[in-house]
């Protein structure tokens, strides 16, 4: 019988376990990737498949997940895979699938060109039935939907995606609507989840899913064995057999209508889930529908959010932290900017890639001790998804709910032997992943900030980078420094692009030194040569005389494009910055 009368009967459909660690497990073989073996060890390989099938697998995945770059070996490789993956199952009656690993984003192909051209081969050698796994985005399955259906309508497709026990892929996306999304694509037969995360996990995203959103489509569910350990100098999955059986034969009967196993997973764990699900009783054909209760965020206090909304310019107050361990002066700065006028009050992250005191305890210190209103800014550069997902906990548990997320300056070169920058993602997926936090662990909306560089050359592709973030969830934009003509009439160009807030960027000149510094040691930033040209000879005095004019003009220019004003305090001067503020008032 084909796989669709296969499911109607309502029993789940057992996929095999994880070929690439299963395989990485034998002699020998710790280090080499699994899908050269179609060529070099096809005996391997179909011993592997078979060993899947006896343990009761009615389904198995061709061993082509990871093909390379290098297409003339990745056709020999889908061959060979196809033909291994085939021979194995025809004793059983078991189905193939087509194994798709997520597409790569850089090369000549697109994601969807690559699926496409990938399909094509596997549609050569007989396959109908397709799996897209451990996918963190949808990227390239409208497109390969579409081919399939055209090419050979009978095909099945099976998109099945990776995510942590929060819900949230490593591209910041919710498990929840990239299954809604992908499951109203024509011509996707079942959406579902593997990889990343254990039985009991994925078990309890199942039983929080709105079922009614899945469209009808089947639900497949394949976890790891448990969670890796280091043994010696092996990762290895210590996830019993038995546990994980259990667990799946739960997860069926909460209504995944196809399971199997992802990494760690043996034959032996198959094994065991066959004989669960023996004794599980029959899923129902249809989904039930369990519609999930609906969150509603709590808005909490928000100053700055709220003083937006109503339409009045905020002005945002940026003092560095300091490189040390003594923070009175800094929290005597932040007292001083509250009282003459800053709505907010904005902290760097270890501004220039050099180490200061973090940006978020200091956000929680301002708010417990001055009841000022912080705005900290996370980079990318220092820390994993998990990590920043912990620090926004603890910043909403303060009270702390706007956050300023950008990219971050990279660690000086000299540094980079010693200390090593993460950049696990870039600004508009760190942007992606904090506003899909509501509800997801954070009960009050993140007010989250991106940063717009009015200085750069291609503007056009700063705008591009900024609508991005818009669509990842950015409710506004804090922007460089304005000093020029061509920074004005971008900051105009930004107003008109971009729906969301803008705060112009003001940093008040201080020096001749100063102004050369910014213009050859600062990215992001551009003085233009007249105004350099002035602040030599001036002594402190009438330096700073000059900024406040300088300053006090560029803020009063922007106002037709924008919500507010960014001032960055330079070198601790907070009186100067209270001067600009009680012009501008």
């Amino acid at each position: 019988m084909n796989i669709r009368e296969y499911l109607a009967q309502g029993r789940p459909l057992l996929f095999d376990g994880a070929m690439g660690t299963y395989y990485a497990s034998r002699p020998g073989r710790a280090e080499a990737r699994c899908e050269p073996a179609n060529l070099d060890a096809p005996e391997e390989i179909a011993a592997i498949h078979r060993a899947y099938l006896e343990a009761g697998a009615r389904a198995i995945r061709t061993n082509t997940f990871d093909l390379g770059g290098d297409w003339n070996a990745a056709q020999k490789m889908v061959e060979s895979g196809c033909r291994i993956a085939l021979e194995a199952a025809r004793p059983y009656g078991a189905y193939v699938f087509a194994d798709l690993g997520p597409a790569p984003r850089e090369g000549a192909l697109s994601p969807g060109g690559c699926y496409r051209r990938q399909a094509e081969l596997f549609l050569a050698q007989g396959l109908t039935c397709f799996i897209a796994e451990t996918l963190p985005t949808g990227e390239g399955l409208p497109e390969l939907a579409r081919y399939l259906k055209e090419r050979c309508p009978e095909a099945f497709l099976l998109a099945s995606f990776a995510a942590g026990p929060d819900g949230i892929t490593r591209e910041g996306l919710s498990i929840r609507a990239l299954l809604q999304r992908v499951a109203a694509l024509d011509g996707v037969d079942g959406v579902g989840l593997n990889c990343v995360s254990g039985p009991h996990h994925l078990l309890e995203l199942v039983r929080g899913l709105d079922w009614s959103a899945l469209n009808g489509k089947y639900l497949s569910v394949m976890p790891n064995a448990g969670y890796p350990t280091v043994l010696g100098r092996r990762v290895a999955y210590r996830g019993g057999a038995d546990y994980f059986a259990a667990r799946l034969a739960d997860t069926a009967r909460s209504g995944a209508a196809i399971v199997g196993g992802c990494c760690g997973t043996t034959p032996d764990h198959i094994a065991r889930a066959a004989r669960a699900l023996e004794e599980a009783e029959a899923r129902p054909p249809a989904l039930p529908a369990r519609p999930r209760e609906e969150f509603s965020p709590r808005l909490g206090q928000n100053r700055l959010r709220d003083k937006l909304e109503a339409g009045r310019r905020v002005i945002a107050v940026e003092l560095d932290p300091p490189a040390d361990d003594q923070v009175e002066g800094f929290m005597e700065g932040v007292r001083a900017l509250r009282e003459a006028g800053a709505d907010a009050v904005t902290v760097a992250d270890c501004p220039v890639g050099r180490p200061r005191a973090d940006s978020s305890l200091l956000a929680c210190k301002i708010r417990r001790e001055t009841g000022a209103e912080p705005l900290p800014h996370l980079t990318c550069r220092d820390r994993n998804l998990n990590a920043t997902k912990a620090l926004l906990l603890g910043l909403s548990m303060e009270g702390v709910h706007n956050v300023l997320l950008v990219t971050g300056d990279p660690i000086p070169t000299q540094d980079r032997d010693e200390v090593k920058s993460v950049f696990n993602f870039n600004s508009r997926k760190l942007i992606r992943y904090a506003a899909g936090l509501t509800g997801q662990g954070l009960s009050v909306p993140l007010q989250i900030f991106g940063a717009l560089n009015v200085n750069a050359p291609n503007f056009a592709r700063q705008l591009e980078l900024a609508r991005e973030k818009e669509e990842a969830g950015a409710a506004g934009f804090l922007t460089q420094p304005v000093h020029s003509p061509r920074a004005l009439e971008n900051l105009a160009l930004a107003r008109q692009a971009l729906r969301g807030y803008i705060l112009g960027g003001v940093f008040p000149i201080v020096s001749h030194r100063n102004a050369l510094f910014l213009n050859n040691e600062v990215a992001g930033v551009s003085v233009p040569e007249d105004i350099v040209t002035r602040y030599e000879g001036l002594d402190r005095e009438a330096a700073e005389a000059l900024a406040l004019e300088l300053s006090v003009r560029t803020a009063r220019d922007m106002v037709p494009f924008t919500d507010g004003w960014y001032l960055m305090t330079p070198f601790r001067r907070v009186s100067l910055m209270a001067r600009i503020m009680a012009e501008l008032a």
